[in-house]
């Protein structure tokens, strides 16, 4: 029960770090050249869901890699 408790934070808190990530990666990008006058936060909730969808998915890819380095011994 405790392993699945770890593993639920350690994928929470990677999910959050690769979001942040993401997040102050698309802010090198100049959104504001692509986004109307005057919608500036639609522009700000965009960002938020890129970063969300992007983060997660990168998140989701190391935290399945991981468990398929886990069991790799396995094979064996």
């Amino acid at each position: 029960m405790v392993s699945f408790g770890q593993q639920a934070l350690l994928s929470m808190l990677v999910s959050l770090a690769f979001i942040a990530v993401t997040f102050w990666a698309l802010q090198g990008l100049l959104i504001d050249k692509a986004i109307r006058a005057n919608r500036i936060m639609q522009a700000r909730v965009l960002m938020i869901l890129l970063s969300i969808a992007i983060g997660s998915t990168v998140a989701d890819f190391f935290l399945s890699y991981s468990t398929w380095s886990q069991q790799l011994p396995l094979l064996w």
